[in-house]
């Protein structure tokens, strides 16, 4: 989500503008990928859905088929260029924080990559159970603050070790020297580790992870899941290396140390209790 009037990832002279160029690309293909992991719980037809932060609005897109979907982002610039899709979105201009709905409102919610750039967990996911009906279904992804893979190259950065920081320190010691430009945002990424999720979802989720199924996924081409140029490389890495049957068989959907300390990216799917 991108909060403010910041328009960097559309500089093509900023460091990270390949980055979020095939990020940009592959908005649809991630759509695709959210929706194969929801369709795991839920029947994904005659829902109300809420992307909360939907970016280039690729799963709002792909998830308006067939279902009542708003796609609500902070970034005027975002909403404008989701009209290149040909689909019944309806777009909203407002703050993740402070959504302008009533309780009850969705049957599906998706924070896709968001929550690691808002100030305040906690709020965020008071809100999204407020949002739900009592039936109601989240989808959440973050990258994982503890990922080996992550501690060598942070997936907003592509640096070492800023996965591990907090968000002032991120300023601080890194912003502060070696990007400049970007040291007024006010959405840096900090990570969360798989621990801190599931105390946030304690009380108000049942929560389920779909590591697995991600790595199948990926493994068969999903395009939808990675598009760093260094996950990228490992993924050719462990092809060339045939670590496919090793990775499935190790890969689990638990709070095992594979999710707590090599799993890059969390694939949530929250039931509201």
């Amino acid at each position: 989500m991108e909060i403010g009037t910041q328009e960097s990832w559309l500089d093509k002279d900023h460091p990270n503008y390949e980055r979020w160029k095939n990020s940009r690309k592959l908005a649809e293909e991630r759509g695709d990928f959210v929706k194969s992991v929801i369709q795991r719980y839920i029947n994904c037809e005659g829902l109300r859905i809420l992307d909360l932060g939907s970016g280039e609005g690729g799963t709002a897109a792909i998830l308006s088929k067939n279902n009542f979907a708003i796609s609500l982002d902070i970034s005027l610039i975002r909403l404008k260029r989701q009209t290149r899709f040909n689909s019944n979105i309806f777009k909203i201009n407002g703050d993740a924080l402070d959504p302008p709905f009533i309780e009850g409102s969705f049957d599906l919610i998706i924070l896709q990559d968001v929550i690691e750039h808002l100030n305040t967990n906690k709020e965020i996911i008071l809100s999204l159970y407020k949002l739900l009906n009592d039936k109601g279904f989240v989808y959440l992804s973050t990258p994982n603050k503890y990922s080996i893979f992550n501690f060598i190259a942070d997936p907003h950065w592509g640096l070492p070790f800023v996965a591990i920081l907090k968000r002032e320190s991120i300023k601080k010691y890194f912003l502060k020297f070696f990007r400049k430009n970007d040291y007024t945002r006010i959405d840096i990424a900090q990570l969360l580790s798989l621990k801190q999720l599931t105390e946030l979802f304690n009380g108000k989720f049942e929560w389920y992870l779909n590591t697995k199924y991600s790595v199948e996924q990926l493994f068969n081409g999903n395009n939808g899941i990675i598009w760093s140029s260094f996950h990228q490389v490992l993924l050719k890495i462990m092809k060339k290396l045939k670590l496919q049957r090793f990775i499935l068989k190790i890969a689990g959907d638990g709070k095992g140390i594979i999710n707590n300390y090599f799993n890059p990216t969390f694939y949530f799917v929250l039931k509201k209790i």
